[in-house]
C-alpha cells in the first residue's frame, strides 16, 4: 500500500487514539498531525473535515505538508469508518477477522461497549450518571470476553481492541486518582471494585491492553489527568 496517509488527530482525544492504536498495531507508515480544537486553522475546515472534528484521515493524493493538505486526497471521518477503513486497506493485518462469524462478533463488541461501558463511564466522571451503571456496564463488557483468550475477539488484536482500549486507560487514570465530578472518593471505590474476584476476567484483559506498546505510545497520561482536573471540577 504505497498511498499517503494522514490522520488529524487530538492527543487527548480517545476517538483519535483509536486510530493512532489501529496505525500503530500494524505498523502503518502515517503522518499524524495535531489540531488545537480551540482554534482550528481555516485550511481545516474548508478542506480537510467542513464539521471541523478529529479524528480525519487523508488518503491518496500527493504526498503534502499536513497543514496544507490536498484536495485530490479522500477525507474520511468518524472513528470507527476508519478503523473499518484501514482493516479493508490492510486486509492481512487482522484488525478484521476473515471468518465473517468473527467480524460479526467484532462489530458487535463496538457496538455493544459504546453503549454499555464508554457511554455510561463518562455520564459518570460528568457528574450526571450512577455508579451501578458504570458496574452493570463492565458486567456486560466482562460478559463478552472469552475465558483463555488474549483479545477481545479470536486471537489476535482487531478494531475491537483498539476501541475500548482509549476508555480502558481513562479508566485507569480517573480511578487512581478520583478525577470526575463524582462525590469525592467514588473513582478509588470503583477502582477496588473492580479489582475484586467478580472482576479477574476484566482485570486481566484491562492488563493486557494496557501493557502493550501500542498504548504506552499513543496514551499522554499526564494530559488527561491535566485535562480531567480542569474540565470536571467538583461544586464546593
Amino acid at each position: 500500500m504505497s498511498e499517503q496517509l494522514t490522520l488529524y488527530l487530538h492527543k487527548l482525544s480517545p476517538y483519535s487514539e483509536k486510530v493512532q492504536l489501529a496505525l500503530t498495531e500494524i505498523n502503518a507508515p502515517y503522518k499524524g498531525y495535531h489540531v488545537d480544537l480551540s482554534n482550528k486553522p481555516e485550511w481545516f475546515t474548508s478542506i480537510v473535515n467542513p464539521v471541523g472534528k478529529v479524528p480525519t484521515l487523508t488518503y491518496g493524493g500527493p504526498s503534502v505538508d499536513p497543514e496544507d493538505p490536498s484536495p485530490l486526497s479522500a477525507k474520511i471521518t468518524e472513528s470507527n469508518v476508519i478503523l473499518e477503513f484501514l482493516a479493508d486497506l490492510y486486509p492481512d493485518s487482522g484488525l478484521l477477522p476473515k471468518d465473517p462469524v468473527l467480524r460479526a462478533k467484532v462489530r458487535f463488541f463496538v457496538d455493544a461497549t459504546t453503549k454499555h461501558v464508554e457511554n455510561p463511564l463518562y455520564d459518570f466522571v460528568r457528574g450526571q450518571g450512577s455508579y451501578e451503571d458504570v458496574l452493570k456496564g463492565f458486567e456486560f463488557f466482562q460478559g463478552l470476553l472469552e475465558e483463555a483468550e488474549d483479545f477481545a475477539v479470536g486471537d489476535c488484536y482487531t478494531i475491537a481492541d483498539a476501541c475500548i482500549s482509549p476508555h480502558l486507560a481513562r479508566l485507569k487514570t480517573v480511578t487512581e486518582n478520583d478525577l470526575g465530578k463524582f462525590r469525592v472518593g467514588m473513582g478509588l471505590k470503583l477502582g477496588e471494585e473492580l479489582k475484586g474476584p467478580k472482576f479477574t476476567k476484566f482485570t486481566r484483559y484491562v492488563d493486557q491492553m494496557l501493557e502493550r506498546p501500542s498504548l504506552r505510545q499513543t496514551y499522554d497520561e499526564e494530559g488527561v489527568i491535566t485535562y480531567f482536573k480542569t474540565a470536571f471540577v467538583r461544586a464546593q
